[in-house]
C-alpha cells in the first residue's frame, strides 16, 4: 500500500494547497495510477473503470467519444465523469512521471525544473516511488539506503521543495522504530506495517495498516491505523 498512500497524499496535497506535484513512478504505469484516482474519487472500483471505460477515456476522465445518451453510459459512467470534471482544477496541477532503469537524479531534477516553468511556480510537491532504483544496483538495497536518502536531501535542499521518497520494507521483523536511525539525512521516516490485531476485524479484501512515524524532526512521533480498500485504493483514517 505504500505506493497508494504516496499517490493519495501527493493528490491531497495538489488539491489543498493548489500547489503542482509531481509522481515519479519506477513501477507503475500513469493509467493505472489515474484510473486508481478515479477509483478514489468516484468510488468505483478500479477494475470497473478498467473493463467499463477504460477504453473510452483519456486521462482522468475525459470521454473519448461523445455520448448523449446516458442510456448509453456503462453503469457508474455519469458518476465517474462528474468527479473527474469537478477534480479537473486540481488534477491539472498532477503530474505523472515514469521512469526507468536509465532515469537519473538528474533527469528527475530537470523534469521538477521543467513543471516549475509551466506552472510559473517554485513550490512543487515530489513523490519518488521505488526510490532504491536511483541506487547503484551492484549495492545491497540495505547499502543503498543512506547514500539514496542522503542524495535526495540535497536536492530538496537545493530546490528548496518537499520531497517525499518510498523505499521497500528491507527487514519485516525489525519493529519500525529501528529504522529512525537508518537514514540520518532524512527529516521524516514513515513506516508502513499491517496491523495484525486490527486485520482480525477487517473483512477481506480491505487490509488493516498502521503508519509509524518514528523521526520527525522537529515534530511530534505517532502511530496512525488506516483501513485500506485495495479495490479503490483509498485509505479511511480508522483511528488516532
Amino acid at each position: 500500500g505504500k505506493s497508494a498512500f504516496a499517490k493519495q497524499l501527493l493528490d491531497q496535497i495538489a488539491r489543498r494547497n493548489s500547489v503542482p506535484a509531481i509522481f515519479f513512478a519506477f513501477s507503475e504505469r500513469k493509467t493505472d495510477l489515474r484510473i486508481r484516482t478515479l477509483a478514489r474519487l468516484s468510488g468505483l472500483e478500479s477494475r470497473e473503470i478498467l473493463r467499463g471505460a477504460g477504453h473510452l477515456l483519456h486521462a482522468y476522465g475525459v470521454p473519448k467519444q461523445q455520448i448523449s445518451d446516458s442510456k448509453e453510459m456503462a453503469p457508474g459512467w455519469e458518476k465517474l465523469k462528474l468527479v473527474a470534471e469537478e477534480a479537473k482544477g486540481w488534477l491539472d496541477l498532477v503530474y505523472i512521471s515514469e521512469c526507468d532503469t536509465r532515469t537519473t537524479l538528474n533527469d528527475i531534477e530537470q523534469r521538477i525544473q521543467e513543471v516549475k516553468r509551466l506552472q510559473n511556480s517554485q513550490q512543487v510537491m515530489v513523490i519518488i516511488d521505488d526510490s532504491e532504483r536511483l541506487g547503484d544496483p551492484s549495492l545491497s538495497l540495505d547499502a543503498r539506503l543512506p547514500l539514496v536518502a542522503e542524495r535526495l536531501e540535497d536536492l530538496a535542499m537545493r530546490l528548496d521543495i518537499p520531497v517525499l521518497a518510498t523505499w521497500p520494507d528491507l527487514e519485516p521483523a525489525q519493529a519500525p522504530q529501528h529504522w529512525a536511525g537508518r537514514t540520518a539525512a532524512a527529516n521524516v521516516v514513515m513506516v508502513m506495517r499491517e496491523d495484525a490485531e486490527r486485520n482480525k476485524q477487517v473483512s477481506e479484501p480491505s487490509r488493516a495498516l498502521a503508519l509509524h512515524v518514528v523521526k520527525n524532526r522537529g515534530g511530534e512521533k505517532a502511530v496512525l491505523r488506516f483501513d485500506f480498500s485495495p479495490a479503490s485504493a483509498k485509505f479511511i483514517e480508522a483511528a488516532d
